[in-house]
């Protein structure tokens, strides 16, 4: 019983959560990525800065449906430490 009244919150929060994204502040899956990349910065400043880009790029142009399915299957597989290596860079949608 418990577990399926969770279940049915989780799935109710993530619909909401992706319903109303731009109002309460869920995040998409390729803003995700965005701030995972801006993980990457070299210092401080430079991934404030990167964050800073990301938000109003958003705020600019709004992600498709096919944007945010492609940036949720590279989220999992993104990873700093791989980022200068050509499959590191495919791996993060930075490269074909």
């Amino acid at each position: 019983m418990f577990a399926a009244s969770m279940r049915r919150f989780i799935v109710t929060a993530a619909l909401l959560c992706s319903a109303l994204s731009g109002l309460i502040g869920c995040k998409g899956a390729c803003r995700e990525l965005s701030e995972k990349l801006c993980d990457c910065s070299i210092n401080s400043v430079e991934k404030e800065l990167c964050l800073r880009r990301a938000g109003q790029e958003e705020n600019r142009v709004e992600p498709t449906a096919e944007d945010e399915a492609v940036c949720e299957e590279l989220v999992e597989g993104c990873d700093c430490r791989a980022i200068e290596t050509e499959e590191g860079k495919r791996a993060c949608g930075l490269s074909r």
